[in-house]
């Protein structure tokens, strides 16, 4: 097969894979952001700001009921910029994903509270967070393809751990900036405090769009729009009869890890400050430092997956769901900053980095280029509103039903965990997928028409 431009000049292909994994990390980290930030206020603020008249835990739910939009609009995301992914473009999709997480972010910086215009605030930001679903469900997609696409083909992995990079960043200045504002008086916080962080996203929107435009379209995307005979005229339509197999294997899968993040991420929040009685600022530095370690763990678990294999580094942080979510809340209920520091460092640096560095390039290579958006963002997005969408509210139901211990929670995670390890035994990828078969000894029965599943993943 003859080498594209791309492949033949070295200096232009090391820019190249470096530009396209940075821009996407640095873009997931701008977008994650916006997203986080809700989470965060969801959990701590907008039951007074936006549902001041019903009980506080009546008023917790249906604040969590508003962060649960954005997972139900990320599936429609995933679909309707999939499928203009695959068949127009990659990075197009992204710049238009960016201005609309962004944009509503800012807006709802600006939203009145209930006192103004009672529960119409909280309409409002029910829109906005829809909007912002849509252009989560899409970036995750293009972001990922854009810097696995663009890498050597011996790095997929640890260049398509970078876009997941982007999430740590993104919780990091969002529990910071929510952090900031909490030290104000509880009057001047409520009033006008929380907005700032909402409000600041304008400048984060400038950068990302910036770095953004400077990296090229995807070439494996570029070399697939030239094969007429392989593009789809409806992605969906061919993911879902041709790849139903491995889009229920990541869909699935990917619902223990949603769960597990959220829950340790935004259900945590709550059950510390409100059944624990710890200060918002210890639980927050305890997510910022789990964070911080995800942030140096999620590229390390990228190349392990590339020395060793994807598959078997996402079973491991699968089982982990398991064996570490009941110790989690153990080291929460002792209600020191050491003890919450642990948990939240073995939560999100060691189980969540090991599945989640290994998504993008293991997912990816499950489909073929001509519909690999649409079916990584359909299967993603999916199990994202399945699994993140209710984790916080499941997680408060169980904690109910357990008359304020964790012990439901710990059962529902470790079932999660035992069934996204099953599937990811399955996980294999497609036959023609070049990518992941290349530099090893299965290159040769994909020439000859034949295929052997690649121990990389």
């Amino acid at each position: 097969m003859k080498e594209s431009h791309f492949e033949s000049d070295p200096a232009r292909s090391r820019k190249q894979h470096i530009t396209a994994g940075l821009s996407s990390m640095i873009g997931t980290t701008i977008e994650w952001y916006d997203f986080f930030i809700y989470g965060i206020a969801a959990a701590l603020i907008f039951n007074k700001i936006f549902f001041p008249a019903i009980d506080p835990i009546t008023g917790t739910l249906a604040a969590f009921g508003t962060y649960a939009v954005g997972f139900i609009a990320r599936p429609l995301g995933g679909v309707v910029f999939g499928h203009f992914g695959d068949r127009v473009g990659r990075k197009s999709m992204l710049m238009i994903s960016l201005m609309l997480m962004g944009i509503p972010t800012v807006l709802i910086g600006l939203t009145p509270s209930y006192e103004v215009i009672g529960y119409w605030g909280a309409v409002a930001l029910v829109f906005f967070r829809f909007l912002q679903g849509l252009a989560v469900g899409g970036e995750w997609g293009g972001a990922v393809l854009m810097a696995v696409e663009h890498a050597p083909k011996n790095k997929k992995g640890f260049f398509g751990s970078l876009p997941q990079v982007g999430v740590a960043p993104g919780l990091i200045l969002s529990s910071l900036a929510m952090g900031a504002v909490t030290h104000l008086p509880e009057a001047d916080m409520l009033a006008w405090g929380w907005r700032i962080p909402f409000l600041a996203s304008i400048f984060l929107l400038l950068v990302g769009w910036y770095i953004r435009a400077k990296v090229g379209e995807s070439p494996e995307f570029t070399a697939a729009k030239k094969q007429p005979e392989s593009k789809a005229s409806v992605p969906l339509k061919s993911v879902l009869a041709n790849h139903k197999r491995p889009v229920l294997a990541a869909l699935v899968a990917c619902i223990a890890e949603k769960t597990w993040f959220y829950t340790i991420a935004t259900f945590s929040l709550t059950y510390a400050v409100g059944t624990l009685n710890l200060s918002r600022e210890v639980i927050l530095n305890g997510v910022m430092w789990g964070a911080a370690a995800s942030l140096v763990t999620i590229p390390l678990f990228g190349l392990l997956g590339d020395f060793i294999s994807k598959r078997a580094i996402f079973i491991v942080g699968a089982i982990g769901i398991s064996l570490f979510s009941g110790e989690f809340f153990s080291l929460l209920n002792e209600k020191t900053p050491y003890h919450v520091n642990l948990a939240m460092i073995v939560g999100f640096g060691l189980v969540y980095a090991a599945m989640y560095a290994q998504e993008s390039s293991l997912f990816s290579s499950m489909f073929p280029a001509s519909v690999r958006y649409t079916g990584i963002s359909l299967a993603v997005q999916i199990g994202g509103a399945i699994g993140g969408g209710t984790a916080p509210l499941v997680a408060t139901y169980l904690l109910a039903r357990g008359q304020g211990q964790p012990h439901l929670i710990v059962a529902y995670l470790g079932t999660l965990g035992v069934i996204a390890a099953l599937c990811g035994a399955f996980m294999r990828p497609h036959k023609d997928d070049g990518r992941a078969t290349a530099a090893s000894p299965a290159t040769q029965s994909l020439s000859s028409g034949t295929w052997t599943a690649s121990t990389s993943n």
